[in-house]
């Protein structure tokens, strides 16, 4: 490990890059409802308000006028950081985002930007049922002139943020809040890790299996239990999504000839929907075999825990979408891993 680099909470990693910024940049504003809480956004906020007064802005359950007051100060020369605790909390200044914030930049032939960051938290879990538990990801990357991102890691969490915040055009940021305590080697100095190029997170030849956020986690675990059974599965971190990587997808599909996309999600409309769409208008012949998507079903997320469970994908569906691909018998190991659960791990301690 290098010297100056340590392991970090993912959460850890998003409050040490916001507050290189606010410290790096006095035009940089945090705002949102929650950003003063003691628990701080998932501690992504926490002691902000008290080191940087001036900056860290405490609102009213008002997203949409406070999403008007955001690009109103961007466009005076300040450069926000917005935050919701829910994804669907930004559905009431969806507008604002798509209206205004996205096409600003267009409408003003260039003249104008827009450096605005848009945090939004999504996840699972704990009942939190149809109206919080979304990932609305393909929502906000249908969007031209919006740039969404989704960090796997605390690294990228830190990188990306950084990269958001530095940027002169509107940036959706979608955490998943399982993730937030998760840990990672986290370099001291402030970096930034590029938006628009994805990640090999592991080597494969035999299949490639995409996806992003928090179902990266799930693509690794269950790639290491192929391994022990001789499959070898490339898996790409796209890391952001609009604009989107097709390149390094490319290289590895017509490596590996098979390709599994594995969304945060709802499979339909999703974003694997577009990568494979995308890979056989390219060429359908670099296909040994059907692409296959996995993703949320096509239902409303129930707040019961044993609904919950059948709707989600996890490590079983995975090996059985590879034995599928590869003409493969993996039942005695999908039948040794574990079930779908609305709980990743004993870390998780809430949702607030």
């Amino acid at each position: 490990m290098k010297k100056n680099t340590r392991s970090l909470k993912f959460s850890e990693a998003v409050l040490e890059a916001t507050d290189l910024m606010l410290q790096e940049d006095g035009s940089v504003i945090l705002m949102g409802l929650g950003v003063t809480d003691p628990m701080g956004i998932f501690g992504t906020t926490t002691g902000l308000s008290e080191k940087y007064p001036k900056q860290v802005i405490e609102t009213p359950t008002a997203e949409n006028g406070t999403m008007g007051i955001a690009i109103g100060s961007a466009l005076v020369g300040l450069r926000p950081i917005i935050t919701h605790q829910r994804v669907e909390f930004a559905l009431l200044a969806i507008e604002q985002i798509t209206n205004q914030a996205a096409k600003w930049y267009y409408m003003t032939g260039g003249l104008s930007s827009m450096p605005i960051v848009v945090r939004l938290i999504v996840g699972r879990g704990w009942g939190q049922g149809p109206q919080h538990s979304q990932s609305l990801d393909s929502w906000f990357a249908h969007v031209p002139g919006l740039k969404v991102v989704a960090p796997a890691n605390a690294y990228d969490a830190k990188g990306l943020c950084i990269a958001a915040i530095r940027d002169n055009n509107p940036v959706v940021i979608i955490e998943h809040r399982w993730l937030h305590n998760t840990f990672g080697d986290v370099p001291e100095e402030a970096y930034e890790t590029p938006i628009g190029k994805a990640k090999i997170a592991r080597r494969g030849k035999d299949l490639t299996i995409v996806s992003y956020s928090y179902m990266v986690t799930e693509a690794l675990m269950a790639a290491a239990e192929l391994e022990k059974h001789d499959v070898d599965v490339e898996v790409i971190d796209l890391r952001s999504y609009r604009p989107l990587d097709i390149e390094t997808i490319e290289q590895s599909v017509q490596k590996t000839g098979r390709l599994i996309t594995l969304d945060n999600g709802w499979i339909k409309y999703g974003i694997g929907a577009e990568i494979i769409s995308t890979i056989v208008a390219k060429d359908v012949s670099w296909l040994k075999a059907s692409p296959v998507r996995l993703g949320i079903e096509d239902v409303p997320i129930p707040s019961s825990r044993g609904l919950a469970n059948e709707v989600y994908p996890g490590q079983k569906a995975i090996v059985e979408a590879v034995g599928s691909q590869l003409g493969l018998e993996l039942s005695e190991l999908i039948n040794s891993l574990p079930d779908v659960s609305d709980i990743p791990n004993k870390s998780f301690t809430g949702p607030f």
